[in-house]
């Protein structure tokens, strides 16, 4: 079992992809909670952008290793310390095989898998009992799905990372947590053509995302009434899930 977070006053949390969609709201909701927050993007102006005063700005590249690095001497310098680091950096194309793109494929799984192992590298000396890291995934990563050639990948890595993770780091006291979401309304999703079931916004979705913290579970996600189906999806067995997948998205 992970710690269970129910109090965030005084909490410092860095969450590394605040800038915009869930991250950002994330960074709002936890100021609200009194939570000690700063956050990171790779656009200096878009964190101010946010106008969220109290929050410690930190610009980094995540897929940058000195980046991360500088950044985290300038979280220590002011606050000595942090309880909990958030990844929730992330990168999106629809892309199947008849338009494979091997440099974008790249590009997008440097970001969603790469950067969350770098980040991790970064902190884990600083990492204590009672705090830890959490990672945003999505349940594009529970199984393989159209459009998803680049994205889902990197998701399906996270989602391991964050398991052997948090084999190795909860005996100690120090919590892993996998944050899920279903759809989400950010610039990313606007990319697709099809409908989108169970569509949240980044504030309903940053809700969900603090409140997970309360339960100590390792995994984070919502809504349930969307991932629960996509459980069910990925525990069937291929020559039942592919024909299923097919005749539900028509590819």
């Amino acid at each position: 079992m992970n710690p269970k977070i129910t109090d965030w006053q005084g909490k410092r949390v860095w969450l590394v992809g605040a800038s915009s969609g869930i991250g950002a709201a994330v960074a709002k909701e936890l100021l609200q909670r009194g939570a000690r927050v700063a956050i990171s993007g790779r656009s200096l102006e878009k964190l101010r952008a946010l106008q969220l005063d109290s929050a410690l700005l930190l610009p980094c590249d995540a897929t940058d290793s000195a980046s991360l690095a500088a950044a985290r001497q300038t979280l220590l310098a002011a606050w000595a310390g942090v309880d909990l680091v958030v990844y929730l950096a992330g990168d999106y194309v629809p892309m199947r095989a008849d338009s494979f793109d091997l440099a974008l494929a790249e590009k997008i799984i440097a970001v969603n898998f790469n950067g969350a192992m770098r980040l991790a590298a970064t902190v884990l000396p600083d990492l204590t009992v009672g705090g830890g890291i959490a990672f945003v995934a999505s349940v594009a990563g529970y199984r393989g799905l159209p459009k998803a050639l680049a994205y889902g990948p990197g998701k399906a890595a996270l989602i391991h990372f964050a398991e052997c993770l948090h084999l190795d780091l909860t005996p100690k006291g120090i919590g892993v947590w996998l944050i899920n979401p279903g759809f989400v309304s950010t610039q990313l999703t606007a990319k697709n053509d099809f409908a989108m079931p169970a569509l949240q916004t980044p504030e309903q979705a940053a809700i969900a995302t603090v409140n997970g913290f309360k339960t100590g579970n390792f995994e984070i996600h919502y809504p349930k009434r969307f991932t629960r189906f996509m459980k069910f999806m990925a525990a069937l067995p291929y020559r039942l899930y592919f024909p299923l997948l097919r005749r539900m998205t028509g590819g």
